[in-house]
């Protein structure tokens, strides 16, 4: 993984350094990063992004504490090992969750039909 990896969007309602939470915690459990993997230095991400690199000591300290990721003396933060392998599709799936969710409300408020969203969701995955 490098810096940009991530998909940080400054204008966003959410967070930067929630955004950068949610996206590891997803490579994580899809096993896209792998246990021991090293991730990029705080100011690697900060640079690359132009963002603070407290924003991003933030969340690597968030995952840290969730066990998501450890330290490794010289060599900074790394998957923690306790992750073997990517998790279940149900469990992914449960990332997901509050997003879908967010999305089926402000579709009903426009009176959108499921099929739609669906064609225009699978489009978006497939770019």
């Amino acid at each position: 993984m490098d810096a940009s990896s991530l998909i940080i969007q400054p204008s966003a309602s959410e967070p930067i350094y929630r955004q950068i939470v949610g996206q590891l915690i997803r490579m994580i459990a899809s096993g896209q990063l792998v246990p021991g993997e090293v991730l990029p230095s705080v100011r690697e991400i900060a640079g690359h992004h132009a963002i603070n690199p407290m924003t991003v000591s933030r969340a690597y300290s968030l995952l840290e504490g969730e066990g998501q990721l450890e330290r490794l003396r010289g060599k900074g933060m790394a998957v923690a090992a306790m992750h073997r392998r990517a998790q279940p599709e149900d469990r992914r799936l449960k990332l997901l969750e509050p997003h879908l969710q967010e999305i089926a409300r402000q579709a009903r408020e426009l009176e959108l039909t499921p099929e739609p969203i669906l064609r225009r969701l699978g489009e978006l995955m497939e770019e």
